[in-house]
């Protein structure tokens, strides 16, 4: 997996976030959608935590690992949330196509 960069607005595929857990990186998938919209369908092992309540909810992120957010399609809210972690110190990227790409969801 490439080194993702804490400074880029870039986003990280499926395919590279799911090589990195298999090969035992820590990272720590972010969901920032709602409750209700987390409860339909998520990436498993991610944790839920709406966009507008992370910086409430901060101590759930650990500092030590990668963070990747996602919301349902990619983009949206989950680079919002990778943009407010990275400027809070984490290294954050948002994932690439999302909750449903993950979950091959069209």
């Amino acid at each position: 997996m490439k080194e993702i960069d804490s400074t880029s607005n870039e986003c990280i595929s499926v395919e590279e976030t799911k090589q990195a857990l298999q090969q035992n990186e820590k990272i720590q998938i972010i969901d920032v959608r709602s409750k209700e919209e987390f409860e339909n369908n998520h990436i498993p092992d991610a944790i839920n935590i709406a966009l507008s309540e992370i910086e409430n909810q901060i101590h759930q992120i650990k500092k030590d690992h990668k963070i990747i957010t996602a919301c349902g399609k990619g983009g949206g809210r989950s680079m919002d949330g990778a943009k407010i972690l990275k400027e809070m110190g984490y290294n954050a990227n948002w994932l690439c196509g999302g909750t449903n790409e993950w979950l091959n969801l069209k």
